[in-house]
């Protein structure tokens, strides 16, 4: 399936080259970055044209030839509102504050999450936070999944949002994680090079998906830091910045992240986790305005060495600290 595209201001126009499936579908699979569940909404809300005559059925059928216009409202503003929520605080000045993100707090308010988040927190312990393309993510640069813990970096001013934003996107901000995954890799060290795109069939999860189908380029880094039986603990550095892109390689690979309620399906440690063991262990940048690197990094939180120790009283290793 292919399509030609251009955006204007608030609307997408795209045209089907080849297609046989529902218009929800046709239009997931073309903006990975639109759910299902928000297309499916404007489309019932009229939002959506195909061949000129308004198309609100979900369940409609898009051919070959035809041409579809998506009008894209904005996105109406969150109520968000300052809370005192505790931070981890790694390293704050008047530009930047690192955090280190506990296990189940979501970055930013969304549906379903309206409060209690990361955002809310920072709200009541910053003055003022610059927003994002005018959605209500103040100095949001990038995120963590909700169950993933560890060093995150929020802007303070709009000089640093904009200089933190160009590190990510040129890769001078470096992120290392640290995880424990299901098995044994035959090698030590390795690299992952495989598109990752919303899943083909189950939309609510990613998966590797070719270029063709929607994937975008994602790189993982990884290297071995523990073998401890049937269990191994890697380190992985993120080259590109896809959602779940960790998880989604680990799975791939064969090795999933301990704990993953997503990619580790059938798979237990017999242990209650909070979430997959996967910690944001190192963030380094180059200061907004002096110019210095610097380094932050995240003490693993008390669940993940929970199972690391028990991991090792199970198979007596003798091991050195990180």
């Amino acid at each position: 399936m292919s399509q030609a595209s251009k955006i204007l201001s608030l609307q997408i126009e795209l045209y089907v080259e080849e297609s046989d499936e529902r218009i929800d579908r046709f239009l997931a699979d073309q903006l990975p970055d639109l759910s299902r569940s928000r297309l499916q909404k404007l489309i019932e809300q009229g939002h959506v044209q195909v061949n000129g005559q308004p198309c609100t059925s979900k369940k409609a059928d898009v051919k070959a030839g035809d041409f579809i216009k998506l009008d894209l409202p904005d996105a109406q503003p969150l109520q968000l509102r300052p809370e005192n929520i505790p931070l981890d605080v790694l390293y704050e000045d008047d530009s930047l504050i690192i955090v280190n993100k506990s296990a189940g707090l979501v970055v930013h308010p969304s549906a379903g999450h309206e409060s209690g988040t990361l955002v809310n927190a920072l709200l009541a312990h910053c003055e003022t936070l610059p927003g994002i393309n005018g959605i209500q993510r103040p100095g949001i640069v990038h995120r963590l999944d909700k169950d993933t813990t560890g060093a995150i970096a929020i802007a303070k001013t709009e000089l640093a949002l904009h200089h933190l934003q160009e590190q990510f996107r040129t890769k001078t901000a470096r992120r290392d994680y640290l995880g424990i995954v299901y098995g044994s890799p035959k090698h030590d060290v390795g690299t992952i090079d495989q598109p990752i795109g919303r899943h083909l069939v189950d939309r609510q999860k990613q998966a590797v998906v070719p270029e063709a189908k929607g994937g975008r380029r994602a790189v993982t880094h990884w290297q071995v830091k523990e073998r401890l039986g049937n269990y191994t603990v890697m380190k992985f550095e993120l080259e590109t910045g896809r959602t779940h892109q960790i998880r989604v390689h680990s799975a791939f690979m064969g090795h999933p992240i301990v704990g993953d309620p997503t990619y580790s399906a059938g798979r237990s440690l017999k242990v209650n986790l909070p979430g997959q063991m996967l910690h944001a262990w190192r963030l380094r940048l180059i200061h907004p305005v002096t110019g210095v690197l610097v380094e932050a990094i995240a003490p693993l939180p008390a669940s993940f060495t929970k199972v690391l120790n028990l991991l090792r009283s199970r198979f007596l290793h003798n091991y050195a600290p990180y």
